[in-house]
């Protein structure tokens, strides 16, 4: 049984903290802006990639005895600001024109920008493998018998508090309250008052932070690798679709139950091996994904139809 924890349920945590973090970004750019944002994954490695940058930076201070999970924790800030603000610039100089054309447009324009993004890494990085720290990650001994990662800890945590901000902003602030609106009828928010390209910024800085904390924390759990953003997109779009797209709370809990299922999925319930290969087990977020949009297209939360 502790295996099966140690080895199955942890890890499935983690992932669906990562996933979810990318689904609520997916899931309000398309309840505001109304389109699917294909590049979404690769401003997911593009917060990575800045997140390593920013960590070789802290290298060159006088501090010592951080740990390499340490430092990516000071780092993430950064991180999730020039993501957003990098988010808020591709919106204004690529996505802004189209804003009144036919959604098409702007899901063709989004492939560009994915392009685009992953070619600036390749440029600035190159195209190895990189890693934030390499050699044997020991388990915290304060949690044995249970295998817990520093790494682990800082995942769920920093997921919980964000996701708390988040539902606080949406519930408690007058431009959560405005996203809302804008999400329900952009028409009438906009003939109501609503600063509507205050929204869509505000949507953007969300959307695009959140994805540099989630591609941190894959880079931090595996590798860094160009084609990573490639590798989330997939998963995460299932995350929104399951939980309903336009829904952010939908969106977490598509994502927890997507990164559940494909850890699981890797289980040997039938036999010695594992019911499904790891290669493979992408393809029960594919499976997740098509079922839904065939059965449910609005979601488990009620959400728009692509």
């Amino acid at each position: 049984m502790i295996d099966f924890v140690n080895q199955y349920l942890i890890p499935a945590l983690v992932l669906g903290c990562i996933y979810s973090l990318g689904a609520i970004g997916i899931s309000m750019i398309f309840a505001i802006l109304r389109f699917a944002h294909f590049a979404h994954g690769d401003l997911m490695a593009m917060g990575a990639y800045l997140g390593l940058f920013l960590v070789g930076i802290i290298d060159l201070l006088p501090l010592d005895g951080l740990s390499v999970n340490a430092k990516v924790l000071i780092a993430l800030p950064f991180s999730f600001v020039a993501t957003a603000a990098a988010a808020i610039l591709i919106d204004r100089l690529f996505y802004k024109p189209f804003r009144k054309s036919k959604t098409i447009i702007l899901v063709i324009a989004s492939f560009g920008i994915a392009l685009m993004l992953r070619s600036l890494i390749q440029l600035f990085f190159g195209a190895d493998v990189l890693n934030y720290s390499t050699g044997i990650r020991f388990p915290l001994e304060m949690f044995k018998p249970l295998r817990v990662q520093e790494r682990y800890v800082y995942i769920v945590v920093v997921t919980l508090a964000l996701m708390f901000a988040l539902h606080f902003m949406l519930t408690r602030t007058r431009t959560g309250k405005a996203m809302r609106a804008m999400s329900d009828d952009a028409d009438l928010a906009r003939v109501s008052g609503i600063n509507t390209e205050k929204v869509v910024m505000w949507t953007w800085i969300i959307g695009g932070g959140l994805a540099a904390v989630a591609g941190t924390f894959l880079a931090m759990d595996t590798r860094l690798v160009p084609t990573m953003g490639w590798d989330l997109l997939l998963p995460t779009f299932a995350a929104a679709i399951l939980g309903g797209l336009g829904r952010p709370y939908g969106a977490i809990a598509g994502g927890m139950i997507i990164g559940a299922m494909e850890e699981l999925s890797t289980f040997p319930w039938i036999g010695d091996g594992p019911l499904i290969s790891p290669d493979y087990k992408t393809a029960v977020a594919f499976a997740v994904m098509v079922l839904m949009l065939v059965f449910r297209p609005q979601g488990l939360f009620g959400g728009r139809v692509l």
